[in-house]
């Protein structure tokens, strides 16, 4: 098993918009943002925009937290962006006490960003019974049409 070695730069203008966005999610988890720290910025997914849909992005962040009674504390952060016509769009954002809560979020936010798909049983079934009620109500009226 290979480790991904896929790196890319960003600009520092979105650093800076991604750092200010973690700082905002740290005070609104109610962390000191003077004395708080983010140690550690990384974008974890990325899908481009295209001429049909928005592109997004995932960041984590990892911090040391200051409360109000001055403990300090090991926090796992995520920012979540919609990019809309080259423009970060900030969707949602989170700060977790360990690194399987945020995972959780991950999950949320992959089902968010793949698309319903065929595959699916489900959506199968519900094509089907779409199709049969609408060649049954078809039917019905041909039969009233025809016995008229």
């Amino acid at each position: 098993m290979g480790a991904e070695t896929r790196t890319r730069r960003f600009s520092e203008r979105t650093i800076r918009q991604v750092r200010l966005d973690c700082n905002r999610a740290m005070t609104r988890a109610r962390f000191c943002p003077d004395q708080s720290d983010i140690i550690q910025l990384r974008c974890v997914d990325e899908s481009c925009e295209s001429e049909q849909a928005f592109g997004n992005q995932l960041w984590y962040f990892e911090s040391i937290g200051i409360d109000d009674d001055r403990l300090r504390h090991n926090v796992f952060g995520v920012v979540e962006y919609s990019v809309q016509f080259g423009l970060h769009e900030l969707v949602d954002d989170g700060v977790f006490e360990s690194e399987p809560q945020r995972e959780r979020f991950r999950h949320l936010y992959e089902r968010e960003v793949h698309p319903p798909s065929w595959r699916q049983p489900a959506h199968r079934w519900l094509a089907i019974g779409l199709v049969a009620v609408t060649l049954i109500w078809l039917s019905y009226l041909l039969l009233r049409i025809l016995s008229a």
